[in-house]
């Protein structure tokens, strides 16, 4: 219960501060973004132009940076927001969807690296081993690989960048290049589900903005996205409601059903 004691207490202090997460995220999943933010008791803010989206993260508990559809003026208004909230010592996480699959996506992986100090980065194992200059096979967004299989690839990618690399999948994988950990929970019909690997990014954010632990709060987003997902897709009849189902159980989650959703495995 000591792991779930933690999770819990960062979550109430979400709940009780409501800290502001700017997003810049992809066209398909804005809306569900922030509706899962609102639920989880963070006050989310979605944007794309530069100007305005500098301006917000300067202000923000956390910025989200998603390169979900990487058109110029999202890239434009990452990379300003990403400067604007290293100077104000906002924390940033950055969700490399499809990095790798593309020219235009290894370009802007790149840049995002180069540019933005970033504290945490999520995706899943092929876009973790495409950041990190490693073969790796998509399919989209989707992943060929398993987790497990992009773990030393994380861990050096965390060590080169000095941040907390996730890597996600049926077990997740966290690493902040010292330490590791493995954590098990969520259901498959998640990947049935748009926008849920970028609603896990989102959380981080929400996290990172009451946590100063990178690593921790983190593998703590992970497992409130766990607990969510294991507990919302029981007895549902398929992604649809599941879609529903995980508003409402994050916006009611407890200690105990993160200590039953959610396991650290290592």
């Amino acid at each position: 219960m000591q792991f779930a004691s933690a999770v819990f207490a960062d979550l109430a202090r979400i709940r009780q501060n409501a800290p502001l997460v700017v997003n810049i995220t992809n066209n398909v999943v804005t809306n569900a973004t922030a509706n899962a933010l609102l639920a989880l008791g963070a006050s989310p803010a979605m944007t794309h132009h530069p100007a305005d989206a500098a301006e917000l993260a300067a202000m923000a508990g956390a910025l989200v940076c998603n390169m979900g559809t990487p058109g110029g003026e999202n890239i434009e208004a990452m990379l300003a927001a990403g400067g604007a909230a290293n100077a104000a010592g906002v924390p940033v996480v950055f969700d490399p969807v499809a990095a790798g699959v593309t020219s235009r996506r290894r370009e802007v992986g790149g840049r995002m690296l180069e540019t933005v100090r970033l504290a945490a980065i999520r995706g899943n194992a092929s876009e973790i081993l495409a950041l990190a200059g490693e073969a790796a096979v998509a399919k989209g967004a989707d992943s060929l690989h398993a987790s497990r299989e992009a773990a030393p690839a994380a861990v050096a990618l965390a060590r080169s960048l000095g941040c907390t690399v996730c890597v996600s999948g049926e077990v997740d994988v966290v690493t902040d290049g010292e330490r590791l950990a493995e954590l098990a929970g969520g259901h498959a019909m998640m990947t049935r589900v748009t926008g849920l690997g970028c609603t896990a990014t989102a959380f981080v954010g929400a996290f990172l903005a009451v946590n100063p632990d990178a690593f921790a709060a983190t593998l703590h987003a992970m497992a409130v996205m766990a607990a969510a997902g294991r507990l919302g897709a029981a007895g549902v009849a398929g992604p649809g409601s599941l879609a529903v189902r995980f508003l409402d159980v994050v916006y009611n989650l407890t200690e105990a059903e993160i200590a039953a959703g959610a396991r650290v495995l290592a």
